[in-house]
């Protein structure tokens, strides 16, 4: 796909329903990352990123209240066959994880709860992120220097 049509070209590997788990699972579990760079990793820094920060990646007065239960002692694995992405295969086929995403709490609401998805097409909803973030780039630029 995408030879003759570059808008055909497919977006790269799925991934992003179990990255979560799979992060927490050989990060944390095989003392690779803190459960603290887990967080940064997963929240804070992509937030800050995008212009985001502070309405999205913390728990604080005046941010989304999207919370993510996660059951740290499941294990379980990865396959295609369980998995909600649209998408017939999973690169991650057969991998056992230990770490399970339980519930996922999207503005108040339970969005998702073992598994299952509580919330119909269009519940999402747009959040304008900032055209640049110069303390980012400026942090960036520091720790190139170093």
């Amino acid at each position: 796909m995408g030879e003759k049509d570059f808008s055909k070209i497919p977006n790269g590997m799925p991934g992003i329903e179990h990255r979560m788990e799979l992060l927490y699972s050989e990060g944390i579990n095989k003392g690779k990352i803190t459960l603290n760079k887990f967080v940064e990793l997963t929240s804070t820094a992509p937030a800050k990123i995008f212009g985001m920060f502070p309405k999205k990646g913390t728990i604080a007065v005046g941010s989304d209240a999207d919370i993510l239960i996660f059951d740290p002692n499941q294990k379980h694995k990865i396959s295609v066959k369980t998995h909600h992405m649209n998408c017939d295969y999973s690169a991650f086929e057969g991998w056992e994880v230990t770490g399970k995403c339980r519930t996922v709490l999207l503005r108040g609401n339970i969005a998702i709860n073992n598994g299952k998805v509580l919330v119909g097409k269009g519940f999402g909803k747009y959040i304008k992120r900032a055209p640049h973030n110069k303390e980012l780039s400026e942090e960036r630029e520091l720790a190139g220097a170093l």
